[in-house]
C-alpha cells in the first residue's frame, strides 16, 4: 500500500450506534447453563452460592458444566445449546468467554458473562461487575439482551476461523502475553503484563502489508498490529478509543516505534491522536483485514497467546452475539 496517511485509507466508518432489546417476560421454566473453568472460581462457595440465587430469582437449577484441560469450553457450551437453556453463562477467564462466545455466535441463545480471570476483557469494555462472581450472576439472570459484534480470523490461509471479541495482535503486544509470568499475574494482576511489556521492550521491527477492505496495501516496518473490535485493555487503557463492540467495524493499530525514543512516540501518539505528523502510530478502520509480515511473529486472541504466525486476515460479523446483562451495564 502507498505511504499516504492512515484516513486516507481507512473505510469511513458508518454511524456507530447500540441496539438494545428487552429479554422475554420472567418464567420459573427460565434455566441457566454455567461453563465455568473450575481452575478459575472459588469452588464449591461460588455453585452453592449460584443455585441459591436461581432458586430465589425463580429459575430452574442450572445446568453446570465444568471445562477441562481437553476441552477448554467449546464441547460445554455445545451440550448446554443442545440442552435448550435460556442463557449460557461464561464463567472464568478471556478463553473461556471466546470458546463459549465460538459456539454462541450466530444462534440467538444469549451469552452471560461471570470474570474470574485476570484480563476479563470482554467484561471491562461492556461494563460487567469484575470484582464479584455473585453480583455479576444476578445481573445476568435479571438482565436483558443486547447485540456486538463477533471477529472471525484467519492464521496463515489455514481453513479454521478463531472467534475474538476484543482484540487480536501480532507481534510484541502478543509478546507480552506468551511471557507473562504465571506465578507474578497470581500475585499482582495485570501488573504483570507490564512487568512482562517492559521486558520486550527491545526488539527489531518486522516488515509488513496491511490492507483494510481489500483496498491497495500499506507497507510498513512495525513492531507491533493490533486489531479491535471494542477498545479497553487491563489497567484501563484505552487502545481503540473510537471503537464500539456494535458499530461493524474493525479498528487496525499499527505501532512502528523508532530511534531511542521510539516508545515514547508510541505513547504520544496512542494519547494524543490529533498530531497526525507522528508516524509512530497509525489507525486505519473497516469491515475486513489482511495483514502479511515478513517474519513470524507471535499471535494473541483477546490476551490468550495462540502462537506464532505470520499471515492474518480477520472480517467483523455485525451483532453476531447476543449478550445478556443488565440495563446498568448497558449504559
Amino acid at each position: 500500500m502507498p505511504q499516504n496517511n492512515a484516513a486516507t485509507q481507512a473505510t469511513p466508518a458508518p454511524e456507530r450506534s447500540a441496539q438494545t432489546s428487552t429479554a422475554g417476560d420472567a418464567s420459573a421454566a427460565r434455566r441457566a447453563a454455567v461453563v465455568i473453568n473450575p481452575m478459575k472460581s472459588s469452588g464449591e462457595d461460588f455453585k452453592a452460592s449460584f443455585y441459591h440465587l436461581c432458586e430465589t430469582q425463580g429459575w430452574a437449577e442450572p445446568l453446570w458444566l465444568e471445562t477441562t484441560a481437553e476441552d477448554t469450553g467449546l464441547g460445554q457450551a455445545r451440550e448446554a445449546l443442545e440442552a435448550g437453556v435460556d442463557v449460557v453463562i461464561a464463567a472464568g477467564g478471556d478463553g473461556t468467554v471466546r470458546c463459549v462466545a465460538e459456539v454462541l455466535a450466530g444462534t440467538g441463545t444469549p451469552m452471560g458473562l461471570v470474570p474470574m480471570g485476570t484480563g476479563n476483557l470482554l467484561a471491562r469494555n461492556v461494563g460487567v461487575d469484575i470484582t464479584d462472581p455473585v453480583a455479576a450472576s444476578h445481573d445476568v439472570l435479571a438482565g436483558s439482551d443486547i447485540k456486538v459484534d463477533v471477529v472471525k480470523a484467519r492464521l496463515d490461509h489455514g481453513e479454521d476461523e478463531q472467534l475474538f471479541l476484543v482484540m487480536a495482535g501480532l507481534g510484541y503486544d502478543a509478546a507480552i502475553m506468551a511471557n507473562t509470568v504465571d506465578e507474578l499475574k497470581d500475585r499482582v494482576g495485570w501488573l504483570a503484563y507490564v512487568e512482562a511489556g517492559i521486558r520486550h521492550l527491545p526488539g527489531k521491527p518486522v516488515r509488513a502489508r496491511i490492507s483494510v477492505d481489500g483496498q491497495q496495501p500499506v507497507r510498513r516496518r512495525i513492531r507491533s498490529v493490533m486489531v479491535g473490535n471494542c477498545g479497553k485493555i487491563t489497567g484501563g487503557i484505552e487502545v481503540f478509543p473510537d471503537a464500539k463492540i456494535d458499530d461493524g467495524i474493525l479498528d487496525v493499530l499499527l505501532l512502528a516505534p523508532q530511534g531511542r525514543l521510539g516508545w515514547f512516540s508510541v505513547l504520544a501518539g496512542m494519547f494524543g491522536r490529533k498530531n497526525k505528523n507522528n508516524k509512530s502510530v497509525e489507525y486505519f478502520a473497516g469491515r475486513t483485514a489482511e495483514i502479511s509480515l515478513d517474519h513470524e511473529q507471535e499471535f494473541q486472541l483477546d490476551g490468550d497467546h495462540i502462537g506464532k504466525a505470520k499471515h492474518l486476515s480477520v472480517a467483523v460479523e455485525h451483532e453476531a452475539l447476543t449478550l445478556r446483562m443488565t440495563k446498568a451495564a448497558q449504559a
